[in-house]
């Protein structure tokens, strides 16, 4: 197959992997690949390396005449069987570079909700006739889609983003840079912080082990020196163990090094990559209730399922691990287990493989 993909992202090598390994998989299954990205994208020398053809494009606007131009040349140049789009930005463009061509359109969905039929904006985006797929990262976002397409024409699946254990457990971060050590039990949270991501709840949760002296708590990601979190910081008991790291790229290394990942979204999202990249690295994680983080986390097998806004459970999981090392040691075991034999990058490239010769059969 010759297949074009659109892809905007870029900027950390850890936070594309999953994604981009697929492409370069697909290149070593045989398959001819061009990726059109970023110029900066991090992933560039990786793809070159592996014979994926790069085209440097910055994706800046869902509609540019000039990229839908270029795009629809390299289409019919290089007789592209598939073009996969993978963002708002990107599907548009391809959309209309499409047209009059013999190239399947496949789009990437990532989220829940934002899709609806009476929202004229989505028939730039998936609900456009000229899509022939859509390639779900979860279950819960085909379920919406389903709700929204008027046709079963355009074949929608579910495809989850596997990860390969060996990207992991590389590189365990040395943790006294932040004030702690791998003697002590170490909690992570990690997010680009926004109220749905609920951190605000993990906070509160240490206000219930702030008895437990050797327990520290790592917050990673941007935006989170801010209140309302400074104030729950300070009132939480345990100010001087809670360490606010900002913004990181070598976040699976700290959370290859900590105990635990809380993940306490209070919204319904697609499939976590921070709980995919923990679970991949042999780290349990204590997830709020939503569909995503159900869908890979079993509770009491890989991690535990709490209710969403629930700060008191968050901390009763916790407790519950930190007197119970084996019980944790055994989370951790299954946490390897269902990367290797339920979402394990090779059954994602074997999936995508037969998704896009299906729809050129």
């Amino acid at each position: 197959m010759n297949i074009l993909v659109l892809t905007p992202k870029g900027n950390s090598f850890n936070s594309i992997r999953p994604e981009a390994e697929i492409y370069v998989s697909l290149a070593k299954a045989g398959h001819s690949v061009t990726v059109m990205t970023n110029s900066g994208s991090k992933y560039i020398e990786r793809y070159l390396e592996h014979n994926v053809e790069v085209i440097e494009t910055e994706h800046k606007k869902k509609i540019d005449f000039k990229i839908i131009k270029n795009t629809h040349n390299i289409i019919q140049e290089k007789n592209i069987d598939i073009v996969f789009a993978t963002s708002s930005r990107t599907i548009p463009n391809a959309v209309f570079a499409c047209i009059g061509t013999q190239a399947k359109l496949v789009a990437y969905r990532g989220t829940t909700g934002g899709m609806y039929r009476h929202d004229p904006a989505s028939y730039l985006n998936i609900l456009n006739p000229r899509v022939d797929g859509v390639i779900c990262v979860a279950e819960a976002i085909k379920r919406h889609l389903e709700k929204q397409v008027f046709t079963s024409a355009k074949k929608i699946v579910t495809i989850q983003k596997g990860h390969d254990e060996s990207w992991y457990k590389q590189n365990e971060l040395d943790l006294k840079e932040f004030g702690t050590d791998t003697n002590n039990f170490n909690i992570v949270f990690v997010a680009n912080v926004r109220p749905h991501k609920g951190l605000i709840y993990a906070i509160e949760a240490a206000k219930y082990l702030s008895d437990i002296k050797d327990l520290h708590i790592l917050l990673i990601g941007s935006k989170i020196e801010q209140e309302p979190y400074i104030s729950a910081i300070q009132n939480s008991g345990m100010k001087e163990r809670i360490h606010v790291t900002g913004y990181r790229h070598d976040v699976p290394d700290i959370m290859a090094a900590c105990d635990l990942l809380i993940h306490p979204s209070i919204r319904k999202e697609g499939l976590p990559r921070v709980v995919l990249e923990s679970i991949a690295s042999g780290t349990p994680v204590i997830a709020a209730e939503n569909e995503g983080s159900m869908e890979v986390i079993e509770d009491g097998f890989n991690g535990y399922i709490v209710p969403v806004k629930d700060s008191k459970a968050i901390a009763q999981k916790v407790r519950k691990l930190y007197n119970d090392s084996e019980k944790l040691k055994e989370l951790g075991k299954n946490c390897i287990h269902k990367i290797q034999n339920e979402m394990s990058h090779k059954t994602t490239v074997k999936k995508y493989i037969e998704y896009f010769e299906s729809l050129l059969a």
